[in-house]
């Protein structure tokens, strides 16, 4: 288990950073295709949408077949999904994304049929095509086809008549809210600028200039930024982050034969062992704070040292949280 430590301060940050505008945003595409030219890795007799998406395909170019006649194993059924990014325009090309969904083997080698991407509107926004690449750390029933879907349709965006627009804070905070309102009203005028709740800012263009003018320029404006202390925990590899600092109040939590004891008072038995600032009593097997309150970080470190697993250093974590022990809030991956 590794644990990573980070300090929270103040710090200056781009407003274009820390916001997007509103209702500009990528949407994202999917669509039903077909994979050929598989080396007999292709999805076998118990996918029989594949055989009907073959049939309905050669009909639509007047070969009349019954999907009971496809045998093939060189074709295998995919999803193929991909993001439209705001602004994209016709013949753009974007990235694509195929798995299988069927019983195939490997799509190594195999070519993507020209498929549709729609999106929730049920309206095509691309088409894809194109050889795909199944890269060494993949799996095999997976791939990617770079630039692989031409963009059809545009989704209209019309930010340049407009004469305000809504700036949406990446992450909710009533400080951060007020500070890009003032900060903004300070460089561009009074009334540039207001904050309506702890994410959303309404933003009002002076009139020398253009809306593209006006949100390049505020998205260069720095403001000085404060991050909320957070822990964030990756339960599949037991990473913890933690930010410095983050102090441990009061508690005892037993958890199996461990007991961890947070306290101020000087641990004064002699035959207790220090453990990364803090005291193990072999006799009761107590972990217990040499008179100060401790961080998350000497924590986590103190029950490395004792061996305990990642499941439960992560475990008395999350208690310490819900106990209020520990005011960070925890983001668990």
């Amino acid at each position: 288990m590794l644990a990573g430590f980070f300090p929270s301060i103040l710090q200056a940050e781009k407003i274009g950073d820390l916001t997007s505008i509103a209702g500009v945003r990528d949407n994202q595409l999917m669509g039903y295709g077909i994979v050929i030219g598989l080396n007999g890795t292709g999805d076998k007799g118990g996918s029989q949408f594949t055989a009907q998406s073959m049939a309905n395909m050669l009909e639509t170019m007047n070969v009349k077949l019954s999907a009971n006649d496809i045998k093939s194993k060189n074709v295998a059924a995919v999803m193929v999904t991909a993001s439209l990014p705001p602004f994209a325009r016709q013949g753009d090309k974007i990235d694509i994304k195929i798995s299988s969904i069927g019983d195939a083997k490997s799509l190594q080698g195999g070519t993507l049929v020209m498929t549709p991407l729609n999106a929730v509107d049920g309206q095509i926004y691309a088409v894809a095509q194109g050889a795909i690449s199944v890269g060494k750390g993949d799996s095999l029933v997976s791939g990617t086809i770079n630039g692989g879907a031409t963009i059809e349709k545009e989704v209209i965006y019309n930010l340049a008549n407009q004469n305000s627009t809504i700036l949406s804070l990446k992450k909710s905070d009533f400080q951060n809210a007020i500070k890009v309102q003032n900060k903004l009203n300070e460089v561009f005028g009074d009334k540039s600028a207001q904050a309506l709740d702890s994410r959303t800012i309404k933003i009002n263009k002076p009139d020398n200039l253009s809306m593209i003018e006006y949100l390049a320029l505020v998205q260069e404006v720095d403001i000085p930024y404060s991050s909320r202390e957070k822990i964030v925990i990756d339960e599949k590899s037991g990473t913890i982050v933690s930010g410095l600092g983050i102090s441990v109040q009061p508690i005892v939590i037993t958890h199996g034969d461990l007991t961890l004891k947070i306290t101020s008072d000087f641990d004064t038995n002699s035959n207790s062992a220090t453990v990364d600032s803090m005291t193990l009593d072999p006799k009761t097997n107590t972990l217990s704070s040499n008179g100060k309150i401790p961080t998350v970080a000497s924590v986590v470190r103190a029950l490395q040292r004792l061996g305990v697993s990642p499941q439960s250093v992560i475990s008395i974590l999350e208690t310490m949280k819900r106990s209020g022990a520990i005011a960070a809030d925890i983001e668990v991956l």
